[in-house]
Formats: structure tokens, C-alpha cells, sequence
């Protein structure tokens, strides 16, 4: 087959100033038939997983990269040939057509067995030791491609034929260990030996060979030091770290905070879920509501800096981001023009985001420009924090856990639903007055909330 038969789709611009993507799960494998706009992968990006269709129809040739690769926006994707045609084993791209052809030679030098995923590794002995043509030859006197070792002369079962392992980072780790690949178990998608799995099998093997019988007592073997875990910093995680880290390091933020008596807002919350169930209000709908009433006296706080102009940008408009933890980690959705609804359709769309964030399918701009967050910690059983600003916005409402504490009213001690209410603000959009009558004006909105319910 020619390179002009030959269409290769790249990892597109998935928008957002993204520059690369991790991928998560092929949908389809070398020699499927596709049809344009077929969704043939998932990647994960620092804002979400998104599923990427194919611009192309024919038959799958090759598939650029395996699951846990991490590509840059423009790196060759999945390579698409006219329908029909038998996906070859050995299909290559042209070096002409693909300027990062180097890259992929460069991996296949990182050690033999290297399996891309639709190749499989039961194409029979013919796959063994195959090369590019033109690339370094194998010596003359090496020895013929080994079969796999009987099973009987196993210490224990292996899997039939080569491990399959792409990255030459694991391979490299396992050969400096002295470790078997095709003892360690994957856990990566459709079989793929990852990073992890070769580091807890090192870490596996490197107790001590002895037993105390057999050390003398005067020298005690010394006790083996397990290998630590280490996890990339990838997709949302290093989106998560860029962000907090960059806030940290550009904004002076400062926290303040109160004790709130919660106990009004509790009620009105479970009055609200016997006499009208069907609005779906929660705390958390009726917090977020506070916090637009409470942006809409003191604005200062819906604003950023943009440090190139040295300008102040007020906002008129309340875009209001939730924290919400996911399996992927911590997200902030944003409920775009809160200002603009009622505390029941605010409930409606926190409770669409946290259905889209759990389930991995937040589009990336859901998670961008929003202008004020709040971050209902008390979940987790804190009573409070001194939370990071999500850059670039001025200021975060954090709310601690809701429980009986003793508390004075009227004169007398009696048990009320307490809560803490903090507020990290950046310092450059106003100063501690502002900060601190915000604070008020929700703390007294928590203890009266009566006034924020005459909307619905």
C-alpha cells in the first residue's frame, strides 16, 4: 500500500489552550472498519476525558500510541487505510509523511516485544523479531527467535508470548532490577504492563532472601526499605497542581472566618424537601444561592487581576464554580449566570455537573471561566480550612461540617447545628472590611435564611 492510500489522523486541538492528551481506552483495534465520526478513542486532558472521532472511513491500519501514552496536539493519532484493506503487522508510516517517525523508532530500539494495541502478540513466529527494513540488522551468529518457555519448566504460569509493554521507560526499569516482564502482572487496558505495575513487582521481590535462622545474631540483616510509589502528575491531577501552584505563587491571598449558627438553614432545607421534593434543594444549592446574594453587595469579590494590564476585571455576571471530588480527582464545574436563577434551577444544575463530573463526561469548557467558587469541605468531616483560591479568581467561600456544638442564645447555652465559614480572598481586589462584611453577610444569611427563599 502507498502513503497516498494512507490517511493519518492526528491528536486534534480539543480546545481550551490544551496541548496534550493521555489516552485512556481505544475503542478499536488494527484491521476495524470505521465510518467518519465514529468515536475510535478516549483521552484524558487536564480538564476531562473526552471521546475523539475519527475524521476518516476505511479500515484501521495502525494505532499510534498505546493506552497510558500521554501525546502532544498534532502527534500521529490512528492511521486509516480504504475499506477493505488487510491491517499488516508490520504497517509503518512513511518517513515523509510523518515527521515523528523518529519517535516511534526510537521505542521500538528500547527493547524487543514492543506490542501496539490491535497488534496483539499472536501473529505467529513471523512477528518476532521483525524490523524496519533498513534499520539496524541483528548479528549474523545471534541466536533464532526464542519460543516461549515450556509451561512445565515455569516456576509458575506466564502468559503466551511477548509481555506487552510500549513504554521504554518500564522495560528500562525492569532490566536494571533484573526482573522478569512476563511475570508481572498488567493492570493497563487490554493487557498493557504500565509503570506502576513493574515498580510494585520490584517492590514485591526486594525482601530479604534470608531468615533469621540463617542470619547470625551478632549481624541483623538490615530491614528492606520498600520502593516508594510514584504517580505521574497527569490530566486533571498536574491541571490541579499547575493551578493551585500558580495560585499560591502569583496571588496574596489571605483567610478570615466565623462560626455560623446553621441551624435555621438545616431546617429550612429539610421543609423544603418534605413540602416540595420536587425542586431538589440541598444545602449546597442554598449555599451557592448566599453566595450570589452576598456577591451582588460586595462585588469586589467577583473579580480577578489581570497582572499584564495592572488591572482590577469586576465582573457582572456571577459564574460559580463547586469543588466536586471524582474519581479523576478534584474538579470545579461552574454553574454559568447563577445570578440569573433561582435557588431550584441552581439545584438542578449542580446536580447535572456532579452527574457529568462523576461519570467523567464534563465537557472542558464546563470547567472554565468561572468568576467565584465555593467548596463545601464539611463533606469530608472538617470543620475548616484555609482553602487556595482556583487562579484566576479573587476569592473562595469555604463551609465546614454541620454538627451540634453548644452555643449561646438569649442568654442561655443550648445545643445548635454550628458551622465555619471561611473566606480566602486576594488581597490586591480589596482589603479586610470587604473580606470581612462578605463573611457577615453569609453567616447572617445562614443564621436568617428566610430572605433568600421568597424566589424559588
Amino acid at each position: 500500500m502507498t502513503a497516498a492510500t494512507r490517511q493519518v489522523f492526528r491528536l486534534p486541538d480539543l480546545g481550551e489552550g490544551l496541548t496534550e492528551a493521555e489516552i485512556v481506552e481505544w475503542k478499536v483495534a488494527a484491521g476495524d472498519t470505521v465510518e467518519v465520526d465514529q468515536v475510535v478513542v478516549e483521552v484524558e486532558t487536564a480538564k476531562a476525558a473526552v471521546e475523539v472521532p475519527v475524521p476518516y472511513a476505511g479500515t484501521v491500519l495502525r494505532l499510534h500510541a498505546e493506552a497510558g501514552a500521554v501525546l502532544a496536539v498534532g502527534e500521529p493519532l490512528i492511521e486509516v487505510g480504504p475499506a477493505g484493506t488487510a491491517a499488516a503487522p508490520d504497517v509503518r508510516p512513511v518517513p515523509d509523511a510523518h515527521p515523528d517517525a523518529s519517535r516511534y523508532r526510537e521505542e521500538e530500539r528500547a527493547g524487543s516485544g514492543n506490542v501496539l494495541i490491535g497488534y496483539g502478540t499472536g501473529h505467529g513466529p513471523g512477528r518476532r523479531g521483525r524490523r524496519r527494513a533498513g534499520g539496524p540488522k541483528a548479528p549474523a551468529a545471534g541466536p533464532a527467535p526464542v519460543a516461549p518457555a515450556p509451561v512445565a519448566s515455569a516456576p509458575e504460569p506466564r502468559r503466551a508470548g511477548a509481555p506487552r509493554v510500549i513504554s521504554p521507560l518500564v522495560r528500562r526499569i525492569a532490566r536494571e532490577h533484573g526482573l522478569d516482564l512476563a511475570a508481572v502482572a498488567p493492570t493497563g487496558p487490554r493487557g498493557v504492563i504500565l509503570r506502576r505495575d513493574v515498580e510494585q513487582a520490584v517492590a514485591a521481590a526486594g525482601t530479604p532472601a534470608g531468615t533469621p535462622a540463617e542470619t547470625p545474631a551478632e549481624t541483623p540483616a538490615p530491614a528492606a526499605r520498600p520502593m516508594p510509589e510514584r504517580i505521574p502528575l497527569r490530566g486533571v491531577r498536574r491541571a490541579v497542581a499547575d493551578k493551585l501552584t500558580r495560585s499560591r505563587s502569583e496571588i496574596p491571598d489571605a483567610t478570615t472566618w466565623v462560626d455560623a449558627d446553621a441551624t435555621a438553614l438545616v431546617e429550612a432545607k429539610d421543609a423544603l424537601r418534605r413540602t416540595r421534593p420536587e425542586l431538589g434543594v440541598g444545602l449546597l444549592a442554598l449555599l451557592a444561592r448566599v453566595c450570589v446574594a452576598a456577591l451582588r453587595e460586595f462585588p469586589e469579590l467577583n473579580s480577578s487581576v489581570d497582572a499584564d494590564r495592572q488591572e482590577i476585571v469586576r465582573y457582572r455576571h456571577v459564574n460559580l464554580g463547586f469543588a466536586a471530588q471524582t474519581d479523576r480527582g478534584l474538579v470545579v464545574p461552574v454553574v454559568r449566570d447563577a445570578h440569573l436563577m433561582t435557588t431550584a434551577q441552581i439545584a438542578a444544575e449542580l446536580a447535572r455537573l456532579t452527574g457529568l463530573a462523576r461519570s467523567g463526561g464534563l465537557p472542558p469548557e464546563a470547567l472554565t471561566g468561572g468568576t467565584f467558587t465555593l467548596n463545601n469541605y464539611g463533606v469530608f468531616g472538617v470543620d475548616g480550612s484555609t482553602p487556595i483560591i482556583n487562579h484566576p479568581e479573587a476569592a473562595l467561600l469555604g463551609v465546614g461540617r454541620i454538627i451540634d456544638r453548644p452555643w449561646v442564645v438569649d442568654g442561655a447555652v443550648v445545643p445548635r447545628k454550628m458551622t465555619q465559614l471561611s473566606l480566602t480572598f486576594d488581597h490586591r481586589v480589596c482589603d479586610g472590611g470587604a473580606a470581612g462584611g462578605f463573611l457577615r453577610f453569609v453567616a447572617d444569611c445562614v443564621e436568617n435564611p428566610a430572605v433568600l427563599l421568597t424566589n424559588l
